[in-house]
């Protein structure tokens, strides 16, 4: 995509091929991991929770990664099966499962988080750097965008009709 045409893309535009940009160098970096992105999003965020003395459940690291609950029961089944994540039964809620990196597991995403440090000094360079102070401001900036909520109508329809009576 050029220059001229980002200027004119919309933000929604902008964020969408940001995402896929980011998503698919993720895809492309962790595979020699044998990982996926969403593996990786899920393992890393286990690591970081597991560091600050969290054992979550699916149901709260789904709501950490903006994962579909469905979605995270199913990557830490697999992730189970290969031996990198221990699924247990909350003793408080037996309905509930908690999550943690086993050591193979804790392994895989150390080697995984160096590989994601080098992307993000890649594509964060542009700004000055993973610590520079426009760095700091864009990621205050999506922080932002992501706690607004968004109030997405069932039907497509019902959107064109609110702003029709408005």
């Amino acid at each position: 995509m050029s220059s001229a045409a980002e200027n004119r893309a919309t933000a929604g535009f902008l964020v969408w091929r940001l995402s896929m940009k980011w998503r698919v160098a993720v895809d492309r970096a962790v595979a020699p991991l044998g990982m996926t992105h969403a593996q990786y999003a899920l393992m890393a965020s286990l690591h970081g929770m597991a560091r600050s003395g969290q054992r979550p459940s699916q149901r709260q690291l789904a709501d950490h990664t903006g994962l579909e609950p469905l979605y995270v029961s199913k990557l830490a089944r697999a992730l189970e099966s290969s031996g990198l994540v221990a699924r247990t039964r909350d003793p408080a809620d037996p309905r509930a499962m908690r999550l943690e990196l086993t050591e193979q597991g804790r392994d895989v995403t150390r080697r995984a988080i160096t590989v994601i440090q080098g992307l993000l000094d890649q594509l964060l360079e542009p700004l000055g750097g993973q610590d520079s102070p426009r760095t700091r401001q864009f990621t205050e900036e999506l922080a932002t965008l992501l706690d607004v909520p968004l109030d997405v109508p069932l039907d497509p329809h019902d959107a064109a009709d609110k702003k029709e009576r408005s």
